[in-house]
Order: C-alpha cells, then structure tokens, then sequence
C-alpha cells in the first residue's frame, strides 16, 4: 500500500471541509425542530468525519463504488437493520416516516447535518420508552405457558410490525418465548435439587461482591412459583437492556449511519468509533486473561468470529465460530442478556481474573441453545504454534508426518535479523528437518480453521515444498497487480503432500493450498471450499488528518478499508469461491452460514491473467484417488453420522416457525439433546499411533501430560485424519503401480 498518496487525498478533503464549516452550520428556523439543532462543534465534526469517509471509501476502496442516490438506497435498508436488528422497535409507519430520506444518505455525507441519523434516533428513543413501558408491565402478570400461538423466531423472516398494536403482539411472543425458557432453566436447576449428584460442589469458591451474583434457589419450587421467578429474571434483564439503550450517544449513532455504507461496500470494510480504533476486533482474552474469543457485533447480536488457539475456549471445545452469545452469567449469578449490547460492554461482562467461572448462553448455528461454562484462564500461546507428530496405521508400514499449522504468525515488532522473531514457515521448516529425520514417507499439512495472517509466510511457506516461481497475485485498488514468488531455489521437503483444509481455512491458507493445486505438488482434501476471504485490508487512523486550526476536540476514529484482491497464479481469485479441494469429504459445517459466498455484498470472483509457472512432476492420479476415498466414507459409519447430522441440522435451521407452548419447547430441548448424543463420533482408533509429540515441556504449563495426551487424543479420533491417512496409502500404492 502506498501511504503518500492516501495522506495528500484526505489531508486535502480535510482542508476541504474546514473551508465550507462556516457555510454548513445548521441554524434554527421557523420550520426547523429545535430538537434537530446541533451545536457547531459536533456539526463541523459530523461535516469533517462524513467527506472524510466519504472520499476515502470513493478514492481508495477496491470496488471503486460512488456514493450516489443508487447507494444511498441500498445503505438506507442496511441502516434501518443495524438500527433494529431484531426487528422489535420501529413499525412500518416508522420506516415510512424515514424513508422520505432514502436517497439523501450521500447528501448528508456532504453537508454533515445527518437529519436522517438524527430523526431516527428521535423515533427509537420514543419507541424504546413505549416498549419499556409495555413490557415492563406486562411481566409483572402471570403468563399462559400453554398457548397456541405460533411465533418466528428468525427475525430475517419476520417483517416488521404494522403499527402499534402489532408492536406490541410481537414483543407478547418474544417474551412468552423468554420466559417458557426461563422457565425450563429453571427446571434443570430443580432437578440438581432433588438429585444431589448432579449437583456442583465447586460453588465454595463465589465471588464476593458480585453485583450480577444472586442466591441460587435452594428450594423446591410449585411450578407457579417457577413461572413467577422465569418472569422475574425476564423483568430483571430487560430492565438492563432498555437501561443500556437509553445511554446511547452520538458515537453510538454514527457508528450505525457510516457503517450503513461501509457495509455496501464490502463485508470487511467499516468505520470503527473512536473507542474502537486501536482493536477492531475485540479481544477477549484480555491482557491474555479471559475466555479467549475474539467478538464482534452483528446487528443486535454479539456473534463469536475466532477461537483463539489455546485458550480456555478453546480447551472446552463447546464455543464455535459463528455462535451468538445472547447472555453472560458470572457463575451462578442470574444471566444477563446482551441482546442489544454493545461488544465493548459485553467484554466488560465476559472479560474476568484466571480461575473464576462465567456461564454463556449462546445460540449455535443449528439454532439449538446451550449453556456453556467456561474457566477463564491465560491465553497458552505455545498452542497457536506449529506442531507436529509421527503418525502410522496398525495396516501400514508406512510412517507418516503430521504437521498443524494454526495461524499464519509473524512477529512484525522484530527485526527479520532478531533470531527471537518467530514466525510460522520457520517452525515448519524445523518440523519439516525433524519428520525427515524419523524417515517419514510423507506430510500431511493441515490448515483447518486457519484464518490466515501474514501473506508473507504464505508465500514462504509454499516455497519450502517447490523449487522457484509465483506463488500468488496481489491487485490493489489502482488496478496494479504484483506478483509474489518463491526465489529460494531449495525444497525443503519433496515427498508426498496432503494438505487438509475447510470452511474456516481463510486468506493465507488460501494462498498457499491454491498454490499447492495450481503446481499439483499437493492433494487438497476437505469440505466443497474452503472460506473465500480474497481480499486484503488496511487501517486508517482518520485523527492525522485532522487540520490543527479546526476546532476538533473529539477523535475521529477510524475507517477499515479493502485495498486489494488476492489471485491464484492460475488467474482465479480466491475471493467468493475460496479452494475447492481435490477430494471433497462431508462437512460437518456444511448447514452453517460462513463464508464470503454468504455475506452481503462480498465482492464477487473474478480473474486475471494467468501466469506461467512450472507444474510439480505427476506423482498421483487424482481420479483414481477420489473414487477409492469415496467408496470408504460410504462405508463408515463416523461419516454416516456427519451425513446424517448435517441433513437434521438443516432442516432444523429452517424449521423456525414454532408453536409457542412449554411442551413444544421442552419436548425440543430434549429431541435436541437426544439427537447430540446420538450424531456423536467421538471414539479413538487404537490402530492409529501417534509419536514424536512436538510439545516442549519448557513452554507447557502444570497440566503439559494432559495436553499431550488431549493432542494424542484429538488425532486417533479425528474420522478426517484417519482418511487423510488412507488417502496418503492410496498414493504410495499409485506410485509403485506407476513405477513398476
């Protein structure tokens, strides 16, 4: 990316608009609400932030989209989600009021004066006070658990309420769904009741002075007592969420408004408010001490985007990628409901010291519900490292290396010439140095859940498998193209290569499996694709350009742009499609929503010329390989169960129009449960040995013999390791057929 011209083009929008402030101040008048009057600092500073953005989505963004009525239409449907994601505030007469501003957004971006932004916030703070009022009190009667009513809980498939009346129908629904499963919350607590052994002895240990922490019921409840304390909880969390929406401030607000643009620009492509501009991404870690899930806001929701390696999240292996939290206890404290919450607030309730408990409710992307307990604990970053194995089949003699690759790491802060600088292609080429030490007869290298990192690694890494040539294309938003290639004339290893992928292999791993398929140095194996994240972004600090002379007291914050594309050396960018592998095993994901192809105006695939490159000598036959592999997942019954379970899930995503009665759902919650059980494929393979653990025990904790085994474990009843493993057998057998 080249920096001086990004600063000469907003160094002289900013002195643009400190030309035209004293032009755009909004002044009361006789047609004017006094409740649109906006004081000049906060005018000069929405003028500044809007041409700002503005012109730098126009002159630096790949798509070089323009922000124009046609635009405007579009982010005005994206603003009215962000503004009521759950589709539980504004009414169709609301929508209608603002919609006379449909085509305006690119105006306002201009002029600074946001009417929109601000009559919009007018009508939901009025709405807020009107569905607080209403809802409040009607937790406050008994509820008729056993209804007959029927209720979508998929707010994409809901419209909007007509009018008043129908408002509040819809909220009468979304807490009679509240409280039956309160209500059945509670139930499971009663049974630890009357069943001691169910009950946790580890409470000894509460936190003192917790102000979310209530006394847990020790009683047995009637079950009206149990339906009066569900709709007791109900009051108490919505209580918070109305209280939380009401300390709304204009940050909150332009927050939404610019990110209705960015977003139809590209998924990855957005304005972060000031609080947010050092971290992006939110951390949960925390100084390294959480729960160890990186979150981000989806509307209303807070949704999981990555697992950190490592973690207490990760260790518990019940929190996934693509979960919404919809609330956070703090052991036996009651939930509190982040529905509506902002992330940074969320963090505040997830985020704690090592040792203590919180308990998560989240929905999973099968739509099913689960409270999960997690210990939080410091981030082990030894676990998202490099690691490898020697792992061999009781029916073969053959030995084979086993290296996992969780990131593309790089430490940036270092020198190239600070030995202490790790990186991820070295430690490849150190497991690579040692597998070929312990006479291994090939490498499998898995990238699975592998969200990318440094491109660079990716292009070092593809070279320690080919001699020279291009690894991958890099067009940016002028139109140039670069390409990046292997020099380094050594392989490091030229035996047989299986690489693993799936839907959660992403940017970097992208680039060096496409590279491997495009030169048929490797087999690719996974589900249909892998993520198709093919694009590239950079972060402006929007602060330094900022003129001193402006009267600008409050940061800017900042704006995240996409600035270039990825290409395979085949032409094909790996952006939308992602890879798709030689030999395609079932998916277990397959049902859940995650990938480019999924989002809203992802950029689309495209390609560009191809290059000229050398391909690998053919060392196996790719036909002969997918039907031996396919006629074994037909026969095994691990892939039966993913195949099985994969066809229920689907269809219970879609079934989301549901009769709200306690029968209906606690009959679901244990259908659910059963079916868990039944879909498991657990089960370690004994006839799989796994040795030469690469876990240093100077850089493993206390529990490192639990790791290890957890390690050892995780291999021996992974159903796609062990056909990877049978893959790799299938193509030794091709190259001795082929050499005799």
């Amino acid at each position: 990316m080249r920096l001086i011209p990004i600063f000469i083009l907003l160094l002289s929008l900013s002195l643009f608009a400190q030309d035209n402030m004293s032009s755009m101040e909004e002044k009361p008048g006789p047609d004017k609400s006094p409740t649109l009057i906006t004081s000049a600092p906060e005018l000069q500073r929405d003028l500044l932030l809007g041409n700002i953005i503005k012109n730098g989505l126009e002159g630096l963004h790949f798509a070089k989209k323009k922000i124009d009525d046609d635009l405007s239409e579009k982010s005005f449907d994206e603003y009215i989600k962000l503004l009521d994601f759950g589709k539980r505030f504004l009414t169709q007469k609301d929508i209608k009021q603002l919609s006379v501003y449909r085509d305006k957004i690119d105006d306002e971006m201009i002029n600074g004066k946001l009417i929109l932004q601000r009559k919009a916030n007018i009508i939901m703070n009025k709405r807020i006070e009107y569905v607080e009022k209403y809802v409040l009190g009607l937790l406050d009667k008994p509820f008729n658990l056993e209804t007959k009513e029927t209720f979508q809980l998929d707010s994409e498939k809901r419209t909007h309420p007509k009018d008043l009346d129908d408002l509040k129908k819809t909220w009468k629904n979304v807490l009679l769904v509240d409280v039956i499963n309160g209500y059945l919350d509670i139930e499971e607590d009663q049974k630890e009741l009357k069943d001691p052994k169910k009950k946790d002895d580890k409470d000894k240990n509460k936190e003192k002075d917790d102000p979310l922490a209530e006394p847990k019921i020790t009683k047995i409840l009637t079950k009206k007592e149990i339906e009066a304390e569900a709709r007791k909880r109900t009051k108490k969390r919505y209580s918070r969420v109305f209280s939380r929406m009401k300390k709304r401030d204009h940050n909150d607000d332009l927050n939404k408004f610019f990110n209705s643009i960015t977003k139809i620009f590209d998924p990855h492509t957005q304005y972060l408010p000031p609080r947010e501009k050092k971290d992006f991404d939110i951390s949960m870690s925390g100084s390294l001490e959480g729960i160890g899930a990186v979150l981000r806001e989806d509307g209303n929701y807070i949704k999981v985007v990555e697992i950190i390696p490592g973690s207490a999240s990760w260790k518990g292996k019940q929190l996934k990628t693509g979960d919404t939290i919809l609330k956070v206890a703090q052991k036996d404290g009651e939930p509190v409901d982040i529905v509506g919450m902002r992330v940074e607030d969320a963090v505040q309730l997830i985020r704690g010291k090592k040792g203590t408990e919180v308990r998560l409710t989240v929905k999973h992307s099968d739509a099913s519900i689960q409270v999960i307990k997690i210990v939080r604990d410091k981030v082990v970053i030894e676990e998202s490292y490099v690691k490898h194995s020697v792992i061999q089949q009781d029916s073969s003699n053959k030995k084979l290396g086993y290296i996992l690759v969780p990131a593309f790491y790089r430490d940036f802060s270092k020198s190239i010439f600070d030995k202490s600088a790790r990186n991820c292609t070295d430690d490849v080429r150190k497991a690579l140095v040692e597998l070929k030490k312990q006479k291994v007869d090939g490498i499998i290298l898995d990238l699975r859940n592998n969200a990318g990192g440094s491109l660079e690694d990716a292009r070092q890494m593809s070279g320690l498998f080919i001699k020279t040539g291009p690894i991958v294309q890099v067009k940016n938003y002028e139109g140039k193209i670069d390409v990046l290639k292997d020099t380094d004339s050594e392989v490091v290893y030229d035996g047989p290569l299986v690489v693993m992928v799936n839907k959660f292999s992403a940017s970097a791993s992208e680039i060096l499996a496409g590279a491997l398929q495009d030169y048929g140095r490797a087999v690719i194996v996974g589900g249909e694709e892998t993520h198709g994240k093919g694009t590239v972004q950079t972060l402006l600090d929007l602060d330094r350009y900022i003129n001193p002379k402006l009267n600008i007291k409050e940061p800017l914050g900042s704006i995240k742009l996409t600035i270039q594309k990825f290409y395979r050396i085949n032409g094909g960018s790996t952006q939308y499609k992602g890879v798709t592998p030689d030999i395609i095993l079932p998916d277990p994901l397959s049902y859940v929503e995650s990938g480019e192809r999924t989002q809203d105006y992802s950029l689309p695939w495209d390609t560009v010329d191809s290059l000229s490159y050398t391909k690998w000598p053919k060392v196996f036959s790719l036909d002969d390989l997918k039907k031996k592999s396919s006629l074994r997942v037909e026969k095994n019954d691990k892939f039966k169960k993913i195949v099985e379970s994969v066809k229920l899930l689907t269809e219970r995503k879609e079934d989301t129009k549901l009769k709200v009665s306690l029968a209906n759902f606690r009959n679901r919650r244990e259908k659910n449960r059963d079916e868990g059980e039944k879909f498991k494929t657990d089960g370690v393979n004994e006839k799989i040995k796994v040795s030469n653990v690469s876990l240093d025990s100077k850089l493993m904790s206390e529990d490192q013999k639990e790791r290890k085994k957890e390690w050892v474990d995780g291999l021996k009843s992974d159903p796609y390791i062990e056909e990877t493993l049978n893959i790799m057998e299938d193509l030794f057998k091709f190259q001795v057929a082929n050499k005799s």
